[in-house]
Protein backbone atom coordinates (compact mmCIF):
# COMPACT_ATOMS: atom_id res chain seq x y z
CA UNK A 1 0.00 0.00 0.00
CA UNK A 2 1.23 3.79 -0.71
CA UNK A 3 1.35 5.62 1.45
CA UNK A 4 0.83 9.92 1.39
CA UNK A 5 1.09 12.62 3.89
CA UNK A 6 -1.58 15.56 3.87
CA UNK A 7 0.25 17.66 1.56
CA UNK A 8 0.65 14.98 -1.38
CA UNK A 9 -3.19 14.32 -0.89
CA UNK A 10 -4.16 18.07 -1.24
CA UNK A 11 -1.78 18.21 -4.26
CA UNK A 12 -3.30 15.37 -6.05
CA UNK A 13 -6.29 14.40 -4.70
CA UNK A 14 -8.04 13.94 -8.13
CA UNK A 15 -5.18 11.33 -9.26
CA UNK A 16 -5.93 9.53 -6.12
CA UNK A 17 -8.85 9.18 -6.29
CA UNK A 18 -8.52 7.37 -9.94
CA UNK A 19 -5.87 5.32 -8.79
CA UNK A 20 -8.52 4.17 -6.06
CA UNK A 21 -11.33 3.59 -8.46
CA UNK A 22 -8.80 1.74 -10.13
CA UNK A 23 -8.60 -0.44 -7.13
CA UNK A 24 -4.97 0.50 -5.48
CA UNK A 25 -5.12 1.31 -1.70
CA UNK A 26 -3.66 4.09 -0.43
CA UNK A 27 -2.53 5.32 2.75
CA UNK A 28 -3.13 9.11 4.13
CA UNK A 29 -0.14 9.59 7.35
CA UNK A 30 -0.91 12.58 9.56
CA UNK A 31 2.88 13.82 10.75
CA UNK A 32 3.88 10.37 10.12
CA UNK A 33 0.98 8.32 11.57
CA UNK A 34 -1.26 6.10 9.27
CA UNK A 35 -4.88 7.58 9.64
CA UNK A 36 -6.84 6.69 6.97
CA UNK A 37 -7.00 4.61 3.74
CA UNK A 38 -8.39 5.04 0.30
CA UNK A 39 -9.19 2.79 -1.60
CA UNK A 40 -11.99 0.96 -4.01
CA UNK A 41 -15.14 0.73 -2.90
CA UNK A 42 -17.30 -2.37 -2.24
CA UNK A 43 -20.79 -3.75 -4.18
CA UNK A 44 -23.50 -3.09 -2.25
CA UNK A 45 -24.90 -6.83 -0.61
CA UNK A 46 -28.52 -7.68 -0.66
CA UNK A 47 -29.53 -8.61 2.89
CA UNK A 48 -31.46 -11.50 1.80
CA UNK A 49 -27.77 -13.54 0.32
CA UNK A 50 -26.42 -12.16 3.32
CA UNK A 51 -28.47 -13.88 5.46
CA UNK A 52 -28.65 -17.15 3.23
CA UNK A 53 -24.89 -17.23 3.59
CA UNK A 54 -25.16 -16.45 7.45
CA UNK A 55 -27.56 -19.82 7.47
CA UNK A 56 -25.49 -22.15 5.20
CA UNK A 57 -22.49 -21.45 7.57
CA UNK A 58 -24.71 -22.14 10.53
CA UNK A 59 -25.73 -25.05 9.09
CA UNK A 60 -21.92 -26.69 8.49
CA UNK A 61 -20.77 -25.53 11.95
CA UNK A 62 -20.31 -27.77 14.52
CA UNK A 63 -22.60 -28.14 16.90
CA UNK A 64 -21.65 -26.98 20.89
CA UNK A 65 -22.79 -28.40 23.74
CA UNK A 66 -25.32 -26.25 25.71
CA UNK A 67 -25.99 -23.79 23.06
CA UNK A 68 -29.54 -22.62 22.08
CA UNK A 69 -29.12 -22.62 18.03
CA UNK A 70 -32.84 -21.86 17.32
CA UNK A 71 -33.45 -19.20 14.69
CA UNK A 72 -33.97 -15.80 16.56
CA UNK A 73 -34.62 -13.71 13.51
Amino acid sequence: MRKVGMTELRRKWFELVGRAERGERIGITKRGKLVAVLGPGRERVELDELVAGMKAIRKRAKKMPGVNDEESY
